[in-house]
């Protein structure tokens, strides 16, 4: 029995040879053809047919780096994500907020860009004058800083005699006092005091991104943290819940997180997480190890130290969050037992350090098909780019960054040396990675950017934000030709999390994603207006657009 054949429109099989077809058969959750009028033969009384009317079948998306049940959280708060880049823009929005949810007993959100304060860096002083009589706490868009209140200063402890954490950074006004921005571990100083969210509250977080991406032509992710991360709660116990009632209609693999400041002595935990949090289409077999921070605010780990923005060198080369030495004994055992390692690298000396150390478990166990990735990859070292493909690290990236945008131009690239500097131009590597051999990946990180795959997709190509036609490309020669990136955000992240879609043939799982046009037939320049119609998982349709 066909229940469902797709024709009349281009198929982007993913698969070896990039094969195209124009028909595609469906029975229960798996493909059962892939041709072309041949197709249409399997045709029964009760198959749907599909008619792509000339749109773009390709295989469903998977996001290998997103943290979907913060995002829907972000979405049920105050979520500056949508408002113009700038500190009047975000002000707005908070006091619209704040006068809808008067008797919230935080004001919580997230979103704001570090573009839009000098430095980077939001001042307690004007949260204070729209939220004076409660804390506020709210996480820029990357998810590595905070902005605070003096509420909620003041209910930390925070004071001008308060040290910066070994994993963070205090910023503070000329006489040492808080000045209303946390960096990285500073957060917690924070955020340990925001209540719970509930349960429900996080069940329906969960709900509202999986609705959302699944918008997108997204089937499935890596959730890059569970774990107690930030402001929220871990996502790990809300997934075994949907996942157990059948709600969660995505595949979700789960990244365990490797908390900081501990060693091998966590693994036993681990290994009991990953063992019960198992049900239906969600599992939690990876380990997420975040090696640094961002070069933003110079917490990214670097080979060299950062410029003081006008080229000469400074004190500070980032931090690296775990010791190496601790890497390189964690992750031979991790690997035995049967985990993925997932690596945040942003810097290139953190870069190295994650290829350090899966080295050292090759070593130690030879060669496995563990699967290992790191995520983010914007600064890496030339001679680190042939050991992704040597010692079998997948490069995931998140393409959407790869641009001339506000935080590129004002707090990355001065301090890295300035344009023509050479990590300058080691940024995001795309290319030359898929020239050295490496497997490519692609996900969002969302809700530190948008999760629209074809927005991503669309940076891949042309090295420029989508709707800025003629603008400067960033690093143009690094930039992936269509097939290649639309293979990684299908193919290459289904590899990496082992499942058996991504890949449009025979015997496969049936996850699919309707394009609303053929991007291949118009101009590079406009992938980026490419929307998505239609989403399936395993032979179900989960999203039609009106």
């Amino acid at each position: 029995m066909v229940d469902a054949i797709f024709t009349n429109g281009p198929i982007f099989t993913a698969d070896a040879a990039r094969s195209w077809a124009t028909s595609l058969a469906v029975s229960g959750d798996r493909i059962v053809a892939v041709g072309h009028d041949d197709v249409l033969e399997l045709r029964t009384a009760s198959t749907e047919i599909v008619d792509l009317g000339g749109r773009l079948l390709t295989p469903g998306f998977v996001d290998s780096h997103v943290h979907p049940a913060w995002g829907g959280l972000d979405m049920l708060r105050c979520d500056l994500a949508g408002s113009d880049v700038s500190r009047d823009a975000y002000l707005d929005a908070i006091a619209d907020y704040v006068a809808e949810h008067p008797d919230e007993p935080w004001l919580l959100g997230g979103g704001w860009a570090m573009a839009a304060f000098p430095g980077g860096t939001p001042l307690a002083s004007d949260l204070d004058r729209i939220v004076p009589d409660r804390p506020a706490f709210i996480t820029n868009r990357d998810g590595h800083g905070a902005w605070a209140n003096s509420v909620a200063l003041r209910l930390a402890g925070i004071t001008a005699s308060t040290p910066d954490p070994a994993d963070g950074r205090i910023e503070r006004l000329a006489d040492g006092s808080p000045s209303g921005t946390l960096h990285e571990g500073a957060m917690t100083l924070v955020n340990r005091h925001i209540p719970v969210e509930s349960p429900e509250r996080m069940a329906e977080a969960l709900r509202v991104a999986q609705r959302y991406l699944h918008s997108l032509g997204i089937v499935g992710w890596q959730d890059a943290i569970l774990g107690d991360y930030g402001d929220a709660p871990n996502p790990g116990p809300t997934y075994l819940a949907l996942a157990s009632s059948g709600e969660l209609t995505a595949r979700v693999r789960g990244a365990l997180w490797w908390e900081r400041g501990r060693g091998v002595d966590q693994i036993p935990e681990l290994v009991e997480r990953r063992d019960a949090w198992t049900a239906g289409t969600f599992t939690s077999t990876s380990v997420k190890i975040m090696q640094d921070g961002v070069a933003e605010n110079f917490t990214a780990g670097m080979l060299e130290p950062y410029c003081d923005g006008h080229g000469h060198a400074t004190a500070n080369d980032g931090l690296s969050f775990h010791d190496p030495a601790v890497l390189a004994e964690a992750l031979p055992e991790l690997e035995r037992l049967g985990f993925q390692a997932h690596f945040h690298a942003i810097g290139d000396r953190a870069v190295r350090e994650c290829l350090d150390a899966v080295e050292a478990a090759r070593a130690a166990n030879g060669w496995t098909d563990s699967r290992p990735h790191i995520s983010h990859i914007q600064v890496v070292h030339p001679l680190d780019r042939p050991r992704f493909r040597s010692l079998g690290v997948a490069a995931n990236m998140q393409m959407l960054w790869a641009v001339f945008e506000d935080q590129m131009l004002d707090l990355t690239i001065p301090f890295l040396g300035g344009e023509g500097a050479d990590r300058v131009s080691w940024q995001y590597p795309f290319a030359s990675l898929a020239a050295a051999g490496a497997v490519l990946a692609a996900g969002s990180d969302w809700s530190v950017s948008t999760p629209d795959p074809w927005a991503a997709i669309h940076v891949g190509v042309n090295r420029t934000e989508p709707g800025t036609r003629g603008a400067r490309p960033f690093l143009p020669s690094e930039a992936l030709p269509l097939p290649t990136a639309l293979s990684a955000y299908t193919a290459g992240s289904a590899w990496l999390n082992r499942w058996e879609s991504g890949v449009l043939a025979p015997g496969r799982l049936a996850d699919l994603a309707i394009a609303s046009r053929d991007p291949f037939a118009g101009a590079p320049d406009e992938i980026g207006d490419t929307a998505n119609d239609e989403t399936w998982v395993g032979g179900r349709r989960v999203f039609v657009r009106e």
